[in-house]
């Protein structure tokens, strides 16, 4: 058995459900917003071999949910540069 420490992975990604949460809103997710929304989301315990196969499969690696908040706010700029480059 190994010693390797099981990582968090959410189910759906938690940035999709916080760029879904915030697009409903229609404004900015606040900090405590964000906690919450975390605390909530279905998650698994993966081997970290495992959620690096998921991360490939989904084409990019989830926020750090230790770090949700200062993660959510890098990643909330990259897909709003995104969405403004895709309407260009």
């Amino acid at each position: 058995m190994s010693d390797e420490p099981l990582i968090l992975y959410f189910i759906p990604s938690l940035v999709a459900v916080l760029w879904h949460d915030e697009k409903a809103k229609g404004r900015p997710l606040t900090e405590q917003e964000v906690i919450a929304i975390r605390d909530k989301c279905a998650v698994v315990a993966l081997k970290p071999e495992t959620a690096r196969e998921m991360d490939e499969k989904r084409g990019y690696k989830d926020i750090d949910a230790d770090n949700c908040w200062g993660s959510w706010v890098a990643a909330r700029e990259g897909l709003i540069a995104y969405e403004r480059n895709k309407k260009e």
